[in-house]
């Protein structure tokens, strides 16, 4: 006489051991999503030092000035274009990027550049 496991023990077992295996890896992630970083706002140079020149050159001339509003009015059309070709999650993320140009200077003013 053989002595044969049972099939349904020995599926039921690799299914509870997959089961834990995944718990444990939603475990370990939702872990990392809360673990926090330290996070600090970048805040304007000081007056005359050379990061302040970068700075008002980069920020106040090109992305708060007529360049910045210019890419954003063309994304807005770009994305209008895309919108009546039907591509409309190519054109969400271009109208997202849109305001993000037209609506600069809040942006600027509010959240700044955060670096983790």
């Amino acid at each position: 006489m053989r002595s044969t496991q049972n099939p349904i023990i020995v599926n039921h077992h690799s299914q509870s051991l997959q089961q834990a295996k995944v718990m444990t890896a939603v475990a370990i992630v939702v872990a990392a999503c809360l673990v926090s970083a330290n996070a600090m706002a970048m805040a304007v140079p000081a007056a005359g030092s050379f990061a302040y020149d970068l700075y008002d050159i980069g920020v106040n001339q090109i992305l708060l000035g007529p360049i910045g509003f210019v890419a954003g009015v063309a994304c807005m059309v770009f994305a209008a274009i895309l919108a009546i070709r039907q591509m409309i999650l190519p054109a969400a993320g271009v109208v997202l990027g849109g305001a993000f140009l037209l609506k600069a200077d809040a942006v600027v003013q509010t959240v700044g550049a955060t670096i983790c």
